[in-house]
């Protein structure tokens, strides 16, 4: 059975994290994604506190989002995070909207900039990659996507696949999945509400209540590189239903 892990973003309105991790623990996840807000201004006690509670529930933060900005900037502190937190993946998940160029140059010059900044993680032993929201899939005026771009310049860097957000920007995650594979390191898992449904919580579903065809694409996804299944809902408006739906739902997959 592939392990589950769950991103701390999707509990971060529904403290503290230590009720999270063993909410997660009991749900029978094994993994948990971090991000920048848990750790990004923690000491070395604070980061070996964060794993202890990790460890009593059985939890590993293997992957971690970390900005772009932050890993230009503060290598030593960035791999230090992950050293102490346990993990063997890291992913630069965002660029904000005013960064973001307009054409197809512009992309290939920030994947090159990805390219540079993966080099000390990669040489340290950890996986690197991007990770992707809607705006890479948006098409530019020739009708080329910026995702195309972003690995032209980067070679050497994996992709974490945000499935839901593939198809948000448009795109048909089949035909990636089939384009990109190899690139393919870890997956975000996470549902799309029926138009109409769930305004409360931003158009997202638990895993298995919404149309994104996950039965379908876990058979691609598992003919790739993915050693990390994400678990996502980025409004949830009651953490232990989706917690508990989404992995219940993961499971028959």
């Amino acid at each position: 059975m592939t392990k589950l892990s769950y991103q701390l973003y999707s509990a971060r309105n529904f403290q503290p994290y230590s009720a999270i991790f063993e909410k997660l623990g009991k749900s029978g996840y094994a993994e948990v994604e971090g991000f920048g807000g848990i750790y990004a201004d923690l000491d070395d006690a604070g980061l070996k506190s964060l794993r202890a509670d990790l460890d009593k529930n059985g939890l590993v933060m293997a992957t971690g989002h970390f900005s772009p900005d932050f890993l230009e900037k503060e290598v030593e502190k960035s791999l230090n995070i992950a050293k102490i937190l346990g993990m063997d993946s890291i992913y630069a998940p965002h660029l904000a909207a005013e960064e973001r160029p307009s054409d197809a140059a512009g992309w290939v010059a920030f994947g090159k900039r990805l390219q540079e900044i993966s080099k000390p993680y990669k040489a340290a032993g950890y996986e690197f990659g991007w990770h992707n929201h809607d705006f890479e899939f948006f098409k530019l005026q020739d009708g080329s996507r910026p995702i195309e771009y972003i690995f032209e310049g980067a070679p050497d860097i994996s992709w974490e696949a945000d499935i839901a957000w593939v198809i948000r920007g448009g795109a048909d995650p089949f035909a990636w999945i089939e384009k990109l594979g190899p690139r393919i390191t870890a997956v975000h898992v996470k549902d799309i509400a029926p138009a109409g449904e769930a305004t409360d919580e931003s158009g997202w579903a638990d895993v298995g209540h919404g149309k994104v065809e996950w039965a379908r694409l876990m058979t691609a996804l598992r003919a790739t590189k993915a050693k990390h299944y994400v678990v996502e809902h980025d409004n949830p408006n009651d953490i232990d239903r989706n917690i508990s739906r989404s992995i219940a739902s993961f499971q028959t997959y």
